[in-house]
């Protein structure tokens, strides 16, 4: 595996790269990595304006290739830090478990609701380590850099929410986005869990910027409408809104990107989530070999 100067990276939608090189990104590498989770998603080295990133696609390169439940995310976080990243920007698009948050806004979650089941939410599976505080989920160093990122933004930005994360690749019933309101989620989606929690395993700060594409089911009326996106639980206004954002993608991550970059995480806890077992000695310094 190449060693790099990478600090940051973006992990984002399926072809992530494509608006960032018609933006004027460069691409320096790109290849998959084996790790000893297996395959990781091909990770582009890419610089742009001075600054250089890795950017990873979830579900593919050319389009929704592999559905939420069967991307690698073990093996997409272990190839990333392998190559040097300390920083995570994660892109996704969830739904919207409120009324007040619509197609197109953007949400910056601060906490997240696991109800994944059984989906592999560990790198130590079969082991006594792992049993760490999850307080703040996602980086507050980073969260606030992206607030600060998307002061700007002209579409509106909650500054706070809760990630309901659930298996899929099937969207939720009425019944379960009850559920997942009355527990206090804000928006559900496939993929922040279990990433959020994979990171802070491999002690690296991530957080999470969330495009909202519909509001769930139940949450207003939709009809069903067969052979379009989620079947007509997004309207065309909806999907109109959301394309305005997607347009500014490029422009939106490279923002976020310097934002994470710029941002000093010292002092953040993210990146001594294992010190207990660090010092008792269940693990040493080099990371690759805590699975030995």
């Amino acid at each position: 595996m190449t060693r790099t100067d990478l600090s940051i990276a973006l992990i984002a939608r399926s072809a992530a790269h494509e608006p960032m090189l018609a933006a004027g990104a460069r691409a320096v590498e790109s290849a998959t990595h084996d790790t000893p989770f297996g395959r990781s998603n091909p990770i582009h080295i890419m610089e742009a304006e001075g600054l250089r990133f890795g950017l990873l696609s979830r579900h593919g390169e050319e389009g929704y290739q592999t559905a939420a439940p069967w991307v690698n995310d073990r093996a997409n976080l272990y190839a990333l830090k392998d190559l040097g990243v300390e920083k995570i920007v994660s892109w996704s698009s969830p739904g919207s478990l409120v009324s007040t948050v619509g197609a197109g806004d953007l949400v910056i979650p601060h906490d997240v609701l696991d109800e994944t089941g059984s989906a592999v939410r560990t790198f130590f599976e079969g082991m006594g380590i792992g049993v760490i505080r999850m307080s703040d989920p996602f980086c507050p160093a980073l969260r606030a850099a992206f607030l600060s990122s998307l002061k700007s933004a002209k579409t509106p930005v909650q500054d706070s929410g809760v990630y309901a994360g659930t298996h899929g690749p099937r969207l939720e019933t009425a019944a379960e986005v009850r559920k997942l309101h009355t527990l206090g989620g804000t928006v559900v989606g496939m993929t922040v869990v279990p990433e959020v929690f994979l990171a802070r395993e491999l002690e690296m700060c991530y957080a999470s910027v969330c495009l909202v594409v519909n509001q769930a089911e139940g949450i207003r009326p939709a009809p069903y409408e067969p052979g379009i996106l989620f079947e007509g639980l997004a309207s065309d206004e909806d999907l109109g809104k959301v394309r305005a954002v997607e347009e500014l993608f490029a422009h939106h991550a490279l923002s976020l990107l310097k934002a994470a970059a710029e941002k000093a995480t010292a002092e953040c806890h993210c990146r001594r989530a294992l010190e207990r077992y660090r010092l008792r000695g269940d693990i040493g310094d080099d990371w690759r070999r805590w699975w030995d």
